[in-house]
């Protein structure tokens, strides 16, 4: 990567700024590395696995993933009503990356 990358752009013109505006907030990471391990999880296993985070958090979290076309939302019409999430394939296409940054975070982690 060179300084070209930005030399010539605006910061919000690249696509490192379209990278960040898809995956940054505090749990989007977290959901996408949990269906990446789960392939596909239910709302309130979603829950269980991420720990402390609020109903209303989650919910809205999974609506931009979903919004920016990272994850699937299944809804099945029976009642209780039952929903799962998936990874999209743009969504897998960002699993390498997640994956780079948990071998650097196990590398330099003290």
């Amino acid at each position: 990567m060179g300084a070209d990358c930005i030399a010539n752009h605006k910061l919000e013109d690249t696509g490192f700024n379209y990278t960040m505006s898809l995956i940054q907030g505090k749990y989007k990471m977290y959901i996408l590395y949990t269906l990446s391990c789960y392939e596909i999880v239910r709302f309130n296993e979603m829950k269980k696995y991420i720990g402390e985070i609020s109903y209303k958090t989650l919910s809205s979290t999974l609506k931009e993933l979903e919004a920016d076309s990272l994850i699937h939302r299944k809804e099945y019409p029976q009642i209780p009503p039952k929903v799962e999430y998936s990874l999209s394939e743009k969504g897998k296409s960002l699993i390498p990356i997640l994956g780079e940054m948990c071998d650097w975070g196990e590398a330099h982690r003290e």
